[in-house]
């Protein structure tokens, strides 16, 4: 996947992120701040984020495909990437999301 960072004279592309919640919750409240403060952290990229509350539109859960909640999606780039979790472990959302490659699968 290619981010363009800022200043690099090309336009940057924009992460779709969607996340998943039911409510108020402490892990759905935990899972919004994670991943503002995520993507603060990560000013290179352009996020663009929408959160769902399944509570107030519980159709969506089974439109999306979501069992699990606290879920987020990334829409795009594609391909589509879902975490489930409160993202609380940065490296494996970065991971996840296909923005940062783990030290496993850097290694021969």
């Amino acid at each position: 996947m290619n981010i363009k960072k800022k200043g690099s004279g090309k336009s940057q592309e924009t992460l779709v992120l969607r996340l998943y919640v039911a409510g108020q919750t402490p892990k759905s409240l935990a899972a919004i701040s994670n991943l503002k403060k995520i993507c603060s952290d990560h000013s290179e990229w352009r996020c663009k984020i929408q959160v769902i509350d399944l509570l107030r539109k519980p159709a969506l859960a089974r439109d999306h495909q979501i069992i699990a909640i606290p879920t987020l999606v990334r829409s795009l780039p594609v391909p589509i990437c879902k975490i489930i979790g409160d993202l609380s472990d940065t490296e494996s959302v970065l991971v996840g999301l296909d923005l940062r490659r783990s030290a496993t699968k850097s290694k021969p």
